[in-house]
């Protein structure tokens, strides 16, 4: 049974660059051993990231997201059983939104910030499909 988890969560103080892709360069090898794909977003101290896999895998990596002492205040977002995935070609991409367009960001939100807090699920989930969709998602992996 596959499923799609989606959470936000904010960074912990000292998370920055270098942090994020240690934590991409762990996740892409991880995730691809227990199949699982998904994207994250990092943006001015905000996750926000898409999990797609088997639903044992999906909620054990969950439950370690939750524990990480590099983010607090996780949030579930949306959990639902999936027929097939949407980033089935990513072991985890990336979204640089420093280099999007803010109107991208405005057609899903009331601001041009990520805020997945003040958004629903589906409203975050629709920006990562376009995000897709419009190639601006970076550092494939399989």
């Amino acid at each position: 049974m596959l499923v799609r988890l989606m959470y936000a969560s904010r960074a912990a103080a000292g998370v920055g660059r270098e942090e994020l892709v240690a934590i991409l360069r762990v996740s892409r090898a991880a995730n691809a051993e227990h199949g699982i794909t998904g994207v994250l977003c990092h943006s001015e101290g905000i996750f926000l990231q898409v999990l797609e896999g088997g639903r044992g895998a999906v909620n054990r990596l969950y439950n370690r997201i939750v524990a990480d002492p590099r983010h607090h205040g996780a949030e579930l977002m949306l959990y639902e059983e999936i027929g097939e995935r949407r980033f089935a070609g990513w072991a985890m991409g990336q979204v640089a939104l420093q280099q999007l367009n803010p109107s991208l960001l405005l057609k899903y939100s009331a601001t041009a910030t990520l805020d997945p807090f003040a958004v629903s699920g589906a409203a975050s989930l629709a920006l990562f499909e376009e995000l897709v969709a419009t190639a601006s998602v970076a550092c494939q992996g399989g």
